[in-house]
């Protein structure tokens, strides 16, 4: 009998066609196995129970790398039949669903070889194999063949041809693989372009700069790094001013787990998700004695730490002895750079550049995660995770593509009952932003062979997706347009990550989003489902002065709620938040509050950890988004239990009267404790008011302290566990939405 099994799921680039050729070599199995569009389809030559004993071990036995989504187990008719067990060459196919495999940190096996002076690879600054080495980063189309990635201008030498060719090497098929005859090359020169070394010395050179306090930017996986040495002040110092950020903390990272002990404290888990293959930087609880710059994470308590995850990275690192700064090498809130023209346009930033000749095809940033209460939340999902393949409530005959947000965006498409969702991209503030997201979604259509039938976008009319899904609807009569509300796409996320498809009570807090009155929403309750929501809370309306310059200014908000409070008696006042201002700047913001100048509404939780922020005299002034929630985070006091009186009048919060509490506060810290308790009361009692599964989205649970309180106070709270709940969520409720809109029955 012949037995036809199609398995789809992350089973192409992991090792997995040598894994079943070795698998059914041992079982005296003959047939074939191959990829296609699909996934990898087996034919098998033998009985019924031998099927069975073949898919069991299969399960049990699979390589490290593979995810399996779906086993379909087929008897064929089939008239030659097998004399062996082969591997068959790739399929092109038009339906294409397989997962493109992430990027994936160096494995032992390679490091081991890395470091063996008898081995021909030895400090191969790009060696891999079939369990690690870039994947996402260098693929051009399905299926995954070298041909089909940036390796295909590197003729591989015999050696490495024979080890390719070898079904029992570990580096069959291993797309990415060369070695120093054949592989991808480094170099290094200046700022001006320049050549400095080409030379087997290269890295000793790096490492003699990064040393001597220079600014060095280095070609990774998915793009360039900035890299400094994190124990030098001057050098973080120039990196900061360079770049233009003045105080938003810098990625570090070390060679090893030994090292990342010295500068912070590391439970278990946390170790785990260091040290995993996917080598995301995690955000951990400095030590007090750590030998880093103060200046690399200023006024935090925390450091976002990584471990080396590419060879270069190891054999860098290895020869300093001492952290680094790594910090993606862009502008801020640009796109990173991937290429020579683009890491040249940032040349007045570094001193030299070490990069290979490898072309990175996709970009991909390094993804951010943090534990909380043993679970595991991203803040960005990027390296080693993307993209991401997540099921969808409905199947659906129709092509969907989701355009996101504006801040922090991603992108997804749909195929029949999944979403592919794309890496995170990045704030679409700048015309080169603006291409670089164009770009991903080209990306997508290319490698799906994809062409939408629907697409998806926020009913903001400013954001610029929200822009470009009106232009490709303008384009094509037959595309089906739908726009979904901005927090109610919140919560459909984390429904989606946690297979839920029931009535829920949905609580989305984020910095703002465009609401169905127009204003902006985004301190809100929703009971809703798949179907639709009925808003049943929010706080109360304030006015952000001077609309989004009252995003980066946190006096603005507090201000508001000042002359709320106090109306002109605000001018007989002494305060941390009046102080920041000149007496006639205070004027005229109270004209433009009275009059409504410039002064939108807002029921913004985002905004409200501002107004908290400055009335307590912990910041004014934000450099970077989301600045005041670290601070306040880093000033929380675990022996503080007390709240502040507040009330809920028909599913409205009003603050102005938790502010006046705050206002009388002589401590930031208790201020701040009980400030973060009330939230946490606020969402309690909403919860009781409804006997329904409550369920958290947006990006300020992004807060480790309020993500602590909310799971100690609700313990069966439902939350985006191995998900982002900012904005980079949104494409993937707007697919929801619009699988739901366009169901198969």
């Amino acid at each position: 009998m012949i037995f036809s099994i199609e398995i789809r799921g992350l089973v192409q680039g992991v090792g997995f066609r040598p894994f079943i050729y070795n698998l059914a070599a041992s079982m005296g199995l003959c047939g074939e196995v191959s990829n296609n569009g699909q996934g990898v389809l087996i034919l098998l030559d033998c009985s019924q129970a031998g099927a069975d004993e073949f898919v069991q071990k299969l399960k049990d036995n699979r390589p490290p790398l593979c995810e399996i989504d779906s086993i379909k187990i087929t008897q064929i008719k089939k008239t030659k039949l097998f004399e062996s067990f082969s591997i068959k060459m790739s399929e092109a196919a038009k339906n294409l669903s397989s997962h493109i495999p992430p990027d994936i940190a160096m494995c032992e096996e390679c490091e081991s070889e890395l470091h063996d002076k008898t081995n021909r690879r030895f400090e191969y600054p790009f060696i891999t194999c079939t369990n690690c080495g870039p994947r996402f980063s260098i693929i051009k189309n399905l299926p995954y063949d070298r041909k089909h990635t940036s390796m295909d201008v590197f003729a591989m030498c015999k050696k490495c041809a024979a080890e390719y060719e070898n079904p029992q090497d570990r580096r069959y098929h291993a797309q990415p693989i060369g070695c120093h005859e054949c592989g991808p090359k480094l170099s290094l020169f200046d700022n001006s372009g320049k050549i400095i070394v080409e030379s087997e010395n290269i890295i000793d050179k790096a490492v003699e700069l990064i040393t001597s306090g220079k600014i060095v930017a280095i070609k990774g996986i998915g793009g360039y790094h900035l890299v400094c040495d994190a124990t030098n002040d001057d050098a973080v110092k120039l990196l900061r001013e360079r770049k233009q950020r003045p105080s938003k903390p810098f990625g570090v990272m070390v060679k090893d787990i030994y090292m990342s002990k010295n500068i912070v404290s590391i439970n278990e888990k946390e170790e785990e998700l260091l040290c995993s293959n996917r080598r995301p930087i995690v955000l951990l609880k400095k030590r007090e004695d750590n030998a880093l710059s103060p200046f690399v994470a200023p006024n935090i308590n925390q450091i976002g730490l990584f471990l080396a995850y590419t060879p270069l990275n190891y054999l860098i690192l290895q020869r300093l002895e001492r952290p680094i700064v790594a910090t993606s090498a862009n502008i801020s809130d640009e796109p990173l750079c991937k290429s020579y023209d683009e890491i040249m346009r940032l040349s007045s930033v570094w001193d030299f550049c070490l990069e290979g000749d490898r072309e990175i095809v996709n970009s991909c940033d390094d993804s951010v995660a943090f534990v909380e209460n043993g679970k595991t939340f991203m803040l960005r999902d990027a390296r080693g995770y993307a993209p991401l393949y997540l099921r969808l409530p409905h199947k659906t005959d129709k092509k969907i593509l989701a355009l996101g947000a504006n801040q922090k965006s991603s992108v997804a498409i749909t195929i029949v009952d999944s979403a592919v969702l794309s890496p995170y991209i990045g704030n679409l503030g700048s015309l080169t932003s603006i291409e670089h997201y164009k770009t991903h979604i080209e990306t997508l259509k290319r490698i799906y062979d994809f062409e939408p039938d629907v697409v998806v976008c926020d009913k903001h009319p400013n954001y610029e997706s929200t822009k470009y899904a009106k232009e490709l609807a303008a384009q094509n009569q037959d595309l089906k347009f739908l726009q979904v509300q901005h927090h109610y796409a919140h919560i459909l996320a984390t429904m989606g990550v946690n297979s839920i498809s029931s009535k829920v009570l949905g609580v989305s807090f984020d910095g703002t989003g465009y609401g169905d009155d127009s204003n902006l929403w985004g301190g809100e309750f929703f009971v809703c489902d798949l179907e639709g929501y009925e808003r049943v809370g929010h706080f109360k309306y304030f006015k952000l002065l001077g609309g989004e310059k009252a995003i980066r200014e946190p006096r603005r908000v507090a201000l508001s709620f000042l002359f709320e409070i106090y109306g002109d008696g605000v001018f007989n006042l002494n305060n941390a938040t009046l102080n920041s201002f000149s007496a006639l700047e205070i004027k005229t913001l109270y004209t433009a509050y009275k009059y409504g100048l410039n002064s939108p509404l807002s029921s913004s939780c985002g905004r409200l950890f501002d107004a908290v922020a400055s009335i307590l005299d912990v910041i004014q002034l934000c450099s970077y988004e989301g600045e005041s929630g670290l601070l306040l985070e880093s000033l929380y006091d675990e022996n503080i239990f007390e709240s502040y009186l507040f009330s809920i009048e028909e599913g409205e919060i009003d603050f102005s009267q938790i502010f006046m509490q705050i206002l009388v506060e002589k401590n930031s810290r208790v201020g701040v404790s009980k400030f973060f308790n009330t939230v946490v009361e606020i969402i309690y009692e909403m919860h009781k008011k409804y006997d329904l599964p409550l369920v958290l989205g947006g990006g300020v649970f992004q807060n480790r302290v309020l993500l602590r309180l909310i799971m100690r106070k609700i313990p069966d709270v439902i939350l985006p566990e191995m998900f982002v709940s900012n904005d980079a969520a949104i494409a993937y409720g707007q697919a929801i939405a619009a699988a739901s809109e366009f169901k198969t029955l």
